[in-house]
């Protein structure tokens, strides 16, 4: 009846929300208190990363890897958000919702 809760990570959806490199992660906790959606908890381990319990809930919003002092996060967006463009001529990539996005192509397309 007195049994301990352990929180574990949910292992149910192919979401990975935040990633925190270990060996970067000074375990600050700046990145659950910012946190809208409460993805991640602290680590009952003292100086351990925190652990991601729901990534399935990360909305991508990126107030984690903005305040973490140590740059210990990456964000994996879904497959569904990793929408790019190749500019055949240059080469250069862009994705949606870059914060500088290239000038529009003028020249029209070739067949």
């Amino acid at each position: 009846m007195y049994s301990k809760a352990y929180l574990v990570p949910n292992p149910a959806t192919p979401n990975a929300g935040p990633v925190r490199d270990p060996s970067k992660c000074i375990a600050c906790l700046q990145c659950v208190e910012v946190c809208r959606c409460d993805v991640a908890v602290p680590n009952p381990i003292k100086g351990k990363p925190p652990i991601n319990v729901y990534p399935d809930e990360c909305w991508y919003c990126g107030n984690c890897k903005v305040h973490c002092p140590v740059d210990a996060l990456t964000l994996v967006y879904p497959l569904n958000q990793r929408i790019g463009f190749k500019r055949k001529a240059t080469g250069e990539y862009y994705r949606m919702g870059m914060k500088n996005p290239p000038p529009p192509c003028t020249t029209p397309p070739t067949s």
